[in-house]
């Protein structure tokens, strides 16, 4: 029995990971600038949803915290990134995460569990704050565009 199987091209049998991303400030398709734009063209939206956490504006845009509390929740959209690994090197240079300095970043990437409107639940990124909310002001209807009008 001969097997021709390496004369075919099997790379649609290869399972490629979806990445989703959960943006709830400046990435938001209401912030008109570069780089909301920019993910606007290399993702597709998907719903809308939240996480359980807490938001606080920082210094003209804002910074979003896990929480346990379930009263708790930062509002945004999910977006199904089409080529997470270029799309991630972009927004984390944007969101200050480097690795190559030794201060801390400002923002660290982690997968979160997303509620969506539908009512599905769907572990995706998040950009988290990363430095100490004291003394920032909570926006307490979790909503950063809402919170900014």
């Amino acid at each position: 029995m001969l097997i021709l199987i390496g004369l075919f091209n099997l790379s649609f049998l290869e399972k490629k990971e979806i990445s989703y991303l959960f943006v709830y400030g400046t990435l938001l398709k209401g912030c008109d600038n570069e780089m909301s734009q920019f993910l606007a063209e290399h993702s597709h939206f998907v719903e809308k949803g939240f996480f359980y956490g807490k938001l606080y504006e920082v210094d003209g845009y804002p910074g979003a915290i896990l929480s346990t509390n379930p009263v708790d929740k930062v509002y945004g959209s999910v977006y199904k990134v089409l080529d997470a690994e270029m799309v991630f090197k972009s927004l984390d240079d944007y969101e200050g995460i480097d690795i190559s300095v030794s201060e801390r970043d400002l923002y660290k990437r982690l997968r979160v569990k997303v509620y969506m409107e539908s009512g599905v639940s769907l572990q995706t990124w998040v950009y988290i704050y990363n430095l100490s909310t004291l003394g920032l002001q909570l926006i307490p209807s979790g909503k950063y565009l809402q919170g900014n009008q």
